[in-house]
This record gives structure tokens, sequence and C-alpha cells, in this order.
């Protein structure tokens, strides 16, 4: 019988280590510790069984190989593309082109990703080029809807400056979305045409 909090013997594989259900949350949830705090090529397998509590066979049975575990993580990360900023219907789409910049990670995953994977076919290279171009896609889209004169620009300027921001962050380990944003206002003002006065004539 099992109890809350308790792991039963039969819970447990060789040398005490946890298996069964939650073995591959576990995986990935330590995976996505370590990819950040050192590194993707500084994690090695060992390391990750030790961090998850499983056996080097458990971490194969659920992943092929360290490759397919990168880019698990990268699709576990963000699958939606950022719904808590895109997705809000109370807020206008100016106000969600830059709330963008207030929620978007630091230290983001997918730039990581690219650097220390050189191979452009690797699976997490793949993923990582295709969430760029979702991001960018969700940006175009909602600069539409705020009526940008030219929406796939502006779309890939936001793109642009929250990438570099990210770089720039990790790199200094300096806060620089702050900056990023008020960037990104006036490109977003000067994108968007003014509203006509009231009564204004029209030719």
């Amino acid at each position: 019988m099992r109890y809350a909090g308790v792991v039963t013997e039969s819970e447990k594989g060789p040398r005490g280590l946890r298996r069964g259900r939650g073995a591959r949350e576990r995986i990935l949830s330590a995976s996505q510790q370590l990819f950040r705090d050192q590194g993707i090529n500084s994690t090695g397998m060992d390391q990750l069984c030790t961090v998850a509590e499983v056996s080097k066979r458990t971490l194969y049975q659920h992943f092929a190989g360290k490759d397919e575990l990168i880019a698990e993580c990268l699709r576990r990360f963000d699958p939606d593309v950022l719904p808590e900023v895109f997705d809000r219907t109370d807020l206008t789409p100016r106000e969600r082109l830059l709330g963008a910049f207030d929620v978007h990670s630091p230290l983001c995953p997918f730039i990581a990703a690219a650097v220390e994977i050189p191979d452009p076919g690797h699976p997490a290279r793949v993923h990582a080029r295709d969430y760029k171009k979702a991001f960018a896609a969700r940006l175009t889209e909602t600069a539409r809807e705020a009526g940008a004169a030219d929406p796939e620009q502006l779309g890939e300027q936001l793109a642009l400056l929250l990438d570099g921001a990210s770089a720039r962050s990790r790199v200094l380990n300096a806060e620089a979305f702050t900056t990023a944003a008020a960037i990104a206002a006036v490109l977003v003002d000067n994108a968007i045409p003014a509203a006509a006065p009231a009564g204004a004539s029209r030719g």
C-alpha cells in the first residue's frame, strides 16, 4: 500500500533510485534546471540521472538520447508562444505588443540552445528556429490588429529587440528589458498612425 508522501520499496529502482510514474517529469525538470544553470554542453547524462533520481536505464526508456531530451525541454518551455500576453482579451493590441517585454524570459533557452549546438539540423536548433518564427508571427499579427502601417516590419523589429535584450541580459548578467521596452514603445507609436482629431474634415 502506498501512503501520501511515502515512497515504497516497489517504487524504487536500482540503488534506491525512484522510477515509475513521474520519472519522465523529474527528468525534464532536472534537465531544464541544469541546462539553464550550467549550460547544455556542460550537463552530462550521469548528472541528469543523479538530480532526477532515476537510473540511466529509466532515462533511456523515456528519451532516446540527450538530443531528444534537449528538444523536448524547448518544446515544453512555451508551447503556445506567450499566451499570457497574446491571448489576453482585456488588453489592447498595443498593450499586448509592449506586454511581451514585461514577461519575456531574460534567459532565453532558444538562444542558448542555438549558441551551444552548432548543427543547424539538430532537433533543438530546428525547434528554436520554428519558435522564433512563430514568436515574430504573433507580434506581426498583433501589430496588424493595432493598425500598424507595416505590421511585418514592426513584428520583426520587436522580435529582434526582444532577442537582443535577452542576449544582452545573459552576457552582462544585467537587466536590459526596461530599456528595450522604452525603445519598443517608440517603435510601436511611430508605426501606428495617430487617430484623426474628432471633427476633422474628410477629403
